[in-house]
């Protein structure tokens, strides 16, 4: 071995080629493959490529030529996927490649500008001059990368200077080149990209036609390439603004606590969006069409600080220009624009260069302008502009949002200073208080258990001392099962709870505090001589049920209330009043000084509001059809057992809708009086559908057809007062003088009825026999004249409708459980009511049971 020599081996691997690509490929690293051909490119003398600005490109040539052929695709995969890489760097990239696969002295890489003029991108050469980086438009008899542009064909020449086609040469001067091949870059729709320009220098072998074939086929993959570019950039700055707007989003949309707080968010994220140094942002008022601002970004560290509103004509300046206009303005120079306005920069010292000025838009209209001023690395572009067009409208949205929770706040303000004012007047006040405080409570009150005992004669002054008689006596009723019963309640609340309910029932004729003291004292009759097993609260809350279940009636059902598009009827959809009356309670319980469950467990309160809920919904017709029905079906089939909270609480609806109606089973002569004072609400409800809406709803509401009122009775006690009376007796038996009291007014209203009945065919059998008169006068034959006398001059003649069935006195969607309470009424239509039915006194009312005619 040691007399092998260097020339010897050297002569083995020329002779034998074969081994040496073999021990090659089996012993030697890529790695220092890699090496060896890096250093021999070193000696040939290979430059890095100059691009345009001044900046290196790392020649990369070697990574093309050298590494393995399965892995080339990796340099130009990692190249695309790198986030900074854009057209001139990929185009860079595949010039080095073909230039290094051609063997040639350099090359240079034109690209083509959006004014369809080619500039230098690249240049492999620092000896090269290049005195303008533009070469100017693509036309031929120039130089030769715009003759290929023009052309779109590559071209092969080994007499540079002297072709006629490209006299000028090269498109970069070089006094060496003398062979060049000059290949297009097409994208797939054949546009022109760019050009690669290869050449050869002084002394060299000439290009070759197939180093020109060799050439074309390293550039086709340029339309791949940058299309994978552009997708990939593309996709990755696409993801980046939705992350940035969801960020925006988060943080707006989970903190609108004011407007100024919006706009001091918008304008940091719009500086961030295109990396402006700052930010403006104008509303716009319609009214006075201005623009306005009272946040500035001054660049310093108190930026943002809320300062004094300035505002302008939407005519003037660069913001009002776009709010007047709606376009978008991308002022590269704002100095050179007529409408920029220089006084903001002398006045601050403020440099303005650039800006971009946007239209915010909410539901088509243009509500705010936003400015950003001074780009940080350069001139506002067409992609900022698209960017920050979709940012716009996120703007729009929480500006947007951000007026509605600024009116929702002020209006909750106003609401609060409303309700404050309307407690105040709406609660009984000191003197109302002291002055029915000072009245004794009765120990006892004769007659007051009686069924037929007559609330309505009790003077109005004098109510809430009875209603404070049966509230405390309710309370203290279970006393023997517990001692501390009785100091369960207040009697300075209950003065003002009662006080304060009876001012927040309304002056209408029927549906007034007269009307809730009578049903509370129904239901306190009922309590108090059933053999019931309702529960202390059941029975406080059946009671205070009964007095509160019509506050601040309006004298109208909940028929008229949807049909009159009441602000309560969009509330509540269904028992519209009801509802309403429950919330009152509830609101009037909240006063201070008026919670009269104040001593009761939290869990007694939460049960009692419960409670109190279920009877005054119950008093809607609506559910009290159902609700009888189920109460009859268990007490029918023997399966009614007090143990059962569902069954006490059936009892507990029929009982509100059986006090809802005690006015029926009143003795004679006070319910026609009553019937009559119902009937005129609900007339005057009437008069108001005739002008509304042209005709009334419910016959029983029109005042023209009085006569039809007894037959409406019969139907009224038929199909709803008898049905609840008789359950409520099935079930508590000392109920029973609601039936006997229901079935003697239901004999008078059938003779009422039936005596109409007859005086109405009366008057049809008249006039039938009118018609026949007339029939018969003209079937006489024409004869001279006969001076006669037409019998009917002398017969009254009247036109009547026929009796009404029972269910069109029924109104199911009253919210009232009285007939003629058919629901609840609004304000009082021109009647002279007051809150106390004109009824004598009970005295004379009772004494006078004996006078049974209407």
């Amino acid at each position: 071995m040691a007399d092998l020599q260097p020339d010897t081996v050297t002569q083995f691997l020329f002779d034998n080629p074969d081994f040496l690509d073999t021990f090659v490929s089996q012993h030697v690293h890529e790695d220092r493959i890699r090496q060896w051909s890096q250093r021999k490119h070193r000696v040939q003398g290979h430059n890095a490529v100059t691009l345009t600005n001044g900046d290196l490109f790392k020649d990369q040539r070697s990574n093309w030529k050298n590494c393995v052929q399965s892995k080339k695709w990796r340099i130009l995969q990692d190249l695309t996927k790198d986030n900074t890489t854009n057209k001139a760097r990929v185009f860079t990239e595949l010039a080095a490649c073909a230039a290094e696969s051609v063997n040639a002295d350099g090359h240079n890489l034109y690209l083509v500008d959006d004014q369809n003029q080619l500039f230098l991108a690249s240049k492999s050469s620092k000896n090269q001059r290049a005195p303008s980086a533009c070469l100017g438009r693509i036309e031929p008899r120039t130089s030769l990368p715009a003759y290929v542009a023009f052309t779109k064909e590559s071209v092969l020449t080994n007499s540079l200077l002297g072709d006629p086609r490209f006299p000028l040469g090269l498109g970069v001067e070089s006094d060496r080149g003398v062979s060049a091949i000059a290949v297009p870059l097409l994208h797939g729709n054949n546009a022109i990209l760019g050009v690669v320009e290869l050449y050869r220098n002084y002394g060299r072998v000439p290009f070759s036609p197939e180093e020109e074939e060799v050439a074309d086929m390293m550039l086709v993959w340029a339309d791949i390439c940058m299309e994978y570019v552009e997708m990939y950039n593309s996709m990755m700055k696409q993801r980046k603004l939705n992350d940035f707007l969801l960020a925006v989003t988060k943080s707006i949309f989970q903190d609108i606590v004011s407007m100024d707080t919006v706009i001091m968010k918008i304008m940091n994220y719009a500086k961030k969006l295109v990396i402006a140094d700052r930010a403006s942002l104008f509303l716009v008022d319609t009214k006075s069409s201005e623009l306005y601002a009272r946040i500035f970004d001054t660049g310093r560290v108190e930026e943002h600080i809320p300062q004094k509103e300035i505002r302008f004509p939407m005519d003037r300046g660069v913001a009002g220009h776009v709010a007047s206009s709606g376009e978008v303005l991308n002022i590269a120079d704002a100095y050179t624009d007529s409408r920029f306005n220089r006084d903001v920069d002398l006045q601050t010292g403020y440099r303005t260069k650039s800006i971009l000025c946007m239209p915010i838009y909410n539901r088509g209209n243009i509500i705010g302008v936003v400015q950003m001023v001074n780009k940080i690395d350069g001139v506002f572009t067409k992609a900022d502009e698209e960017s920050f067009e979709t940012f716009a409208i996120y703007c729009g949205l929480a500006l947007h949002h951000a007026k509605l929770y600024d009116k929702i706040r002020r209006s909750e303000q106003k609401y609060r200073v409303a309700v404050e004012v309307l407690s105040y007047h709406s609660q009984c006040n000191d003197e109302e208080y002291l002055v029915t405080k000072q009245v004794p409570i009765p120990s006892d009150i004769p007659d007051i258990l009686d069924y037929d005992y007559s609330p309505w004669a009790i003077d109005n002054d004098h109510k809430p001392v009875y209603v404070l008689y049966m509230m405390r006596d309710i309370f203290k009723m279970h006393s023997h099962k517990n001692k501390n019963e009785e100091r369960r309640f207040d009697l300075d609340d209950m003065i003002r709870f009662t006080l304060t309910v009876r001012k927040n029932y309304r002056n209408v004729p029927y549906h007034n505090w007269a009307h809730a003291f009578s049903v509370a004292h129904a239901m306190f009759t009922v309590i108090k001589t059933s053999q019931h097993r309702f529960t202390p609260i059941e029975c406080l809350a059946l009671y205070v049920a009964c007095l509160c279940h019509d506050l601040d009636h309006r004298g109208k059902t909940n028929a008229f209330m949807v049909k009159s598009a009441s602000p309560l009827a969009a509330i509540y959809s269904t028992s519209t009043m009801e509802h309403h009356h429950f919330n009152h309670t509830v609101t009037i319980l909240q006063n201070e000084g008026h919670n009269i469950f104040k001593h009761l467990t939290s869990a007694e309160y939460k049960q009692i509001l419960s409670d109190i809920r279920h009877c005054i919904l119950a008093t809607d017709l609506a559910l009290f059809f159902s609700n009888r029905s189920r109460l009859q079906d268990i007490a029918d089939k023997g399966e009614f057992s007090w143990e059962s909270a569902e069954h006490r609480r059936l009892v507990m609806a029929n009982s509100m809708t059986a006090a809802d109606l005690c006015s029926m089973y009143k003795p004679w002569n006070l319910q026609v009086q009553l019937v009559d004072v119902i009937m005129e609400e609900f007339w005057q409800q009437g008069d108001q559908e005739k002008v509304k809406i042209g005709y009334v709803q419910n016959p029983i509401m029109d005042r023209d057809k009085v006569n039809e009122l007894p037959e409406s009775q019969v139907g009224f006690l038929v199909g709803i007062c008898l049905p609840c009376y008789e359950v409520m007796a099935q079930i508590l038996p000392e109920t029973k003088p609601m039936v006997n009291g229901a079935v003697a007014n239901l004999k008078k209203w059938r003779e009422l009825a039936d005596k109409e009945a007859r005086e109405k065919e009366k008057e049809n059998e008249e006039k039938e026999k009118e018609k026949q008169t007339d029939e018969n006068q003209d079937e006489v034959i024409e004869e001279p004249p006969v001076k006669t006398e037409n019998p009917s001059d002398d017969v009254k003649v009247t036109s009547e409708m026929t009796p009404s069935s029972v269910d069109y006195a029924i109104d199911d969607s009253a919210s009232d459980t009285s007939f003629l309470a058919a629901d609840k009424p609004l304000p009082d239509l021109g009647s002279d009511r007051t809150s106390n039915i004109s009824v004598p006194s009970e005295k004379t009312v009772l004494s006078s049971k004996s006078d049974e005619s209407r």
